[in-house]
């Protein structure tokens, strides 16, 4: 993924009682769970200057910014949204984790998406989710930090997808950012493939037949 590019995963949500709250899936946290530590940044303007202090874009699909509702409620459809790629086996790995995620979280209406260079575009799944019957789209940027396609590409592609449906709101949310669980992530990443380097394990998935993970002298 490009420098400048926000990455992006799924905030988790929190499951709400019914006797508080309208019916909602509840399939999304263990109530004994902890909620994920995503890491407090600095106030400081000179430190932060690249992470804006709103990090959701909720609009109401009919101008102006909206009180945004806590976890994925019924109606609610969510998009995945990548950079995307002239790599056709790139763009199957949005699928491949789509598919993860719809699994993980029960949500009934999930979709993939590509910002560009690839389809299905934002607008074809936002169509998908509207026709799956959701009233509210959540899109969710598959990119790390906020860059110039959080801010501005993303936002902007959505909001021309929704005019073909008013009356459905939507949200976008922020990208994945700072998150403990990313060391992990980033650590099994580099473990594994020292150990297909040291001829211990196969290619992965994301190398398999590219030769790239090898050591360079």
């Amino acid at each position: 993924m490009e420098a400048s590019s926000s990455l992006s995963l799924s905030r988790y949500f929190h499951s709400v009682s019914e006797s508080n709250r309208p019916t909602r899936l509840g399939t999304a946290r263990s109530p004994n769970s902890a909620t994920p530590h995503f890491v407090k940044l600095h106030r400081d303007p000179l430190k932060s200057k690249y992470l804006p202090s709103r990090l959701c874009l909720a609009t109401a699909n009919g101008g102006g910014f909206r009180e945004v509702q806590n976890g994925v409620a019924v109606g609610d459809g969510v998009i995945i949204v990548d950079h995307g790629s002239r790599r056709k086996e790139s763009n199957l790995m949005l699928n491949e984790f789509v598919a993860m995620f719809r699994e993980k979280t029960k949500y009934p209406i999930v979709e993939p998406a590509h910002m560009e260079l690839a389809e299905p575009s934002i607008k074809d799944a936002f169509n998908s989710c509207v026709q799956q019957g959701a009233k509210r789209v959540i899109v969710s940027p598959f990119f790390l930090f906020p860059g110039r396609h959080w801010h501005q590409d993303i936002p902007s592609l959505t909001a021309e997808a929704a005019k073909d449906h008013p009356g459905v709101s939507y949200v976008v949310t922020a990208p994945l950012g700072l998150h403990e669980k990313l060391v992990d992530v980033v650590n099994d990443r580099i473990n594994y493939c020292l150990s297909h380097v040291a001829g211990e394990v196969d290619e992965c998935s994301v190398c398999s037949g590219t030769g790239k993970c090898q050591l360079y002298n």
